[in-house]
């Protein structure tokens, strides 16, 4: 007697990964064909396609990171969408337009400030309330930090004090030596971070608990979860990007600044990252966490400041990338807190809630400065 055949197995199911996981970025793809939305309905709708992507970008690199292991895990989300990102910024300013002088520094400072103080402070606190104190190795976290202080400080505020250029901006000479320094440090940190110095970036609690009740990840379903990992960021950045002017006419019908709209995308293109980050701190795995805050915000300068520099100087643009001293003073207070609260190896609410204040200090004082 002749057996019904099996039902045809899905790309989804063939591969093990969830239906939902495959479909949301897939969907969210497909509505950039429709366009920039304009009324509301169509916003809300790509609004939801967005979040379904974000959540699927997750999905996809929890299964990487196992089938990996740490700290390769949080570095190819961390990579991934700073590159993404990166392709954002230099389009733009190929595409030219107000505000293009001023769009790398803003959208670092922004990067840094949702990394470093949004979503350090909530780990810290989401982790803290759960399991009162949490551990991480303090060797890996003091390097990136003292990398992270040298960029930043070289990136942002050092233009200001440079003589060869007046205001802000560096000369071509400078301009160049920076942007290789930038990936000198860029490189060194992920030498460092996995080859060199890997035991550093990883915690003997989370090595030895993290997926143990897990069954290995088969390399197929690995191969697909990057793939799609890959089309959900790149929905993720679209969708922001084409959910910006609905965001502008937002800003502007609240009478906030216009940089609030940056620091909105930023968010939006960084939300990936935080989901993940706050997932792991919820789980006991902290490390996890400052992985994936201090990597991408190394990344996002390490990235940025090459590929920028690369396009102002072929396009003969001017590079504004000193801050106002408003800004000066946030950078500097961000870099003294993070030395300070990450200068133990265990964390609990108290620095949680420090970070998160600094954040919406920069938060009010963009709409209110």
């Amino acid at each position: 007697m002749n057996q019904p055949a099996p039902p045809a197995a899905t790309p989804a199911t063939l591969f093990g990964l969830s239906p939902w996981a495959v479909a949301a970025p897939v969907l969210a793809i497909g509505a950039l064909l429709f366009g920039k939305p304009e009324t509301l309905l169509p916003a809300l709708i790509a609004g939801i396609l967005l979040a379904g992507a974000i959540m699927a970008a997750v999905y996809h690199a929890e299964v990487l990171a196992h089938y990996l292991g740490e700290p390769f895990g949080t570095l190819t989300l961390a990579l991934a969408v700073t590159v993404i990102e990166v392709s954002l910024i230099v389009s733009i300013m190929l595409g030219g337009g107000d505000g293009v002088q001023s769009l790398a520094r803003d959208t670092l400072m922004a990067a840094l400030m949702i990394t470093i103080n949004g979503i350090v402070g909530l780990c810290l606190l989401a982790g803290g309330r759960r399991h009162h104190e949490q551990s991480y190795t303090q060797s890996g976290v003091s390097a990136g930090l003292a990398m992270l202080a040298t960029l930043s400080v070289l990136v942002l505020i050092l233009p200001n004090y440079t003589v060869t250029a007046p205001g802000a901006f560096y000369s071509a000479k400078q301009l160049v030596f920076v942007a290789a320094v930038s990936l000198v440090v860029y490189a060194t940190f992920v030498l460092a971070q996995t080859i060199r110095h890997r035991d550093h970036f990883l915690h003997h609690i989370e090595e030895a608990d993290d997926h143990a009740h897990e069954a290995p990840v088969p390399r197929a379903k690995a191969v697909a979860a990057a793939g799609v990992l890959l089309v959900a960021l790149v929905a993720v950045v679209l969708l922001a990007k084409s959910l910006s002017p609905m965001i502008e006419a937002g800003v502007a019908a609240a009478g906030a600044p216009r940089a609030l709209v940056g620091i909105i995308i930023a968010a939006l293109v960084l939300a990936p990252e935080g989901f993940a980050a706050y997932r792991a701190a919820k789980a006991n795995r902290v490390q996890t966490s400052l992985n994936l805050a201090i990597g991408s915000a190394l990344a996002a300068i390490g990235l940025t400041i090459p590929a920028v520099a690369a396009v102002a100087l072929l396009l003969g643009l001017d590079l504004e990338l000193g801050l106002s001293p408003k800004g000066v003073v946030l950078l500097a207070l961000t870099l003294l807190v993070a030395s300070l609260t990450l200068g133990r190896g265990r964390t609990t609410i108290v620095q949680g809630v420090i970070h998160l204040v600094l954040f919406a200090t920069y938060l009010f004082t963009t709409i209110v400065p």
